[in-house]
């Protein structure tokens, strides 16, 4: 560390994406991106945008987007929030909503950023432990002090909770903001959404980057009441006043529009991903159910970091999480029909019968 770094800096623990090796090429099953490329609209799109326009600013409120996303969502323009993929909606929702000396709560395997924020805003934070079968106790979340952040579905685990589970998270938090991540409720779950205009403390967000395909376009957006979306814009305008390119809104568009190709996709992910789960159960494998583009996997014969590297060395990526209760767990995401066929053809050499 440079002695010219804050303390802030030299107390951080980063959140670790996952691998992008250049070395040779992989089955890339690591990091949840959509094994399918983006809809044809959406390439057309961005090519008609490559054009002079360019050398200008693009809509620093995204309204045709915005008004696109409000409209599939039966929602208001004023009720839609755009940011810089979801992360970045993420963070800025940590400085918008939640406060240094009221401690939030999530659970204690969720998507680690979780933590990245509530260090950097010196959010206090208080980790809600697991069932053992990897459950949320939603009892738990009761009476936040200072808020509730929950994906839904989990990750890495890909346990989704129903819409009754959420609403109970909602009506013991009326004072509080609940916020819920749907990066990958496409995939089976039931999106909050339609909760919105009955609580007011509700924020949704979510991503284009998994279920749209367009992990590259960093696109992410927030739904919610009026006054938490215009928290989000003094946020936002704040920092970065222009979070999304005029590539990333017009190729967005499309994507939202295209409602028959996002369909397709999406229900061939959700098919492949019930033929590798029967798959890999009939090898001895326990599989977490998962309503997610990826699952969730362990075998009480072969350890998972045994599996990951012999996984790699065949040429297969996979993703590892080198934290208690889930050490022995390896998160595959779901790629496409023929991907996955070789993904399960090398772990039956590797794995005993």
């Amino acid at each position: 560390m440079s002695k010219f770094w804050s303390e802030l800096a030299k107390s951080l623990e980063p959140y670790t994406p996952g691998e992008q090796p250049k070395d040779k090429k992989y089955i890339k099953l690591n990091t949840n991106e959509n094994p399918y490329g983006p809809s044809s609209k959406v390439i057309e799109a961005l090519k008609d945008g490559a054009n002079d326009n360019l050398k200008l600013y693009p809509d620093p409120n995204g309204d045709e987007l915005r008004k696109t996303i409000a409209d599939y969502y039966g929602l208001k323009d004023e009720q839609v929030f755009l940011g810089n993929g979801s992360d970045e909606v993420l963070a800025f929702s940590f400085m918008a909503f939640f406060n240094p000396n009221e401690p939030i709560l999530f659970p204690d395997i969720t998507y680690s950023f979780y933590k990245v924020y509530s260090n950097i805003y010196n959010i206090p934070y208080e980790e809600v432990k697991l069932n053992k079968d990897f459950s949320v106790p939603i009892n738990k979340l009761h009476h936040s002090k200072g808020g509730v952040i929950l994906p839904n579905p989990n990750a890495p685990t890909g346990i989704c909770l129903s819409l009754k589970s959420i609403e109970e998270i909602l009506q013991f938090n009326k004072e509080k903001i609940v916020i819920i991540d749907e990066a990958y409720i496409d995939f089976g779950g039931n999106s909050a959404v339609g909760f919105i205009d009955q609580y007011p403390n509700l924020l949704v967000v979510q991503t284009l980057s998994k279920s749209r395909s367009l992990a590259g376009l960093r696109v992410g957006f927030a739904l919610g009441h009026k006054d938490l979306i215009s928290a989000l814009n003094y946020v936002k305008n704040s920092i970065n006043s222009y979070p999304l390119d005029r590539l990333a809104l017009c190729g967005a568009v499309q994507a939202i529009k295209d409602e028959e190709y996002f369909q397709e996709t999406k229900n061939k992910i959700i098919e492949t991903r019930e033929k590798v789960s029967q798959e890999l159960k009939s090898m001895g494998f326990l599989v977490i159910p998962s309503l997610t583009n990826f699952i969730f996997m362990s075998h009480t014969k072969i350890h998972a970091k045994e599996l990951l590297y012999s996984l790699r060395e065949r040429g297969i990526l996979v993703r590892h999480f080198n934290h208690a209760r889930i050490d022995n767990h390896l998160r595959v995401t779901i790629g496409s029909e023929e991907e996955m066929n070789t993904f399960i053809r090398i772990l039956r050499e590797i794995v005993p019968v």
